[in-house]
């Protein structure tokens, strides 16, 4: 592994756990990866070629009625 610093740091000769973690990006990108390369698979069917399409149905909204909060009897003094 070679010391390959950025334009602002002094060339070392003894690595530091910091330039090793920078030259690592090297290493992994000589060495390659062992997983396999993605497969295109094409483009998805979709919808067939004249088959009628149908809106889905669209049913009412529900809302639940508010309670009104019951009112106090007036206390007398």
């Amino acid at each position: 592994m070679a010391d390959n610093p950025l334009p602002w740091q002094k060339p070392q000769t003894k690595l530091t756990s910091g330039r090793v973690a920078q030259a690592m990006g090297g290493v992994l990108g000589a060495i390659g990866t062992p997983a396999v390369a993605p497969k295109p698979r094409g483009k998805s069917p979709g919808w067939t070629t004249g088959k009628p399409r149908v809106r889905r149905i669209r049913y009412p909204i529900v809302k639940k009625a508010t309670t009104k909060p019951k009112k106090e009897p007036a206390r007398s003094a």
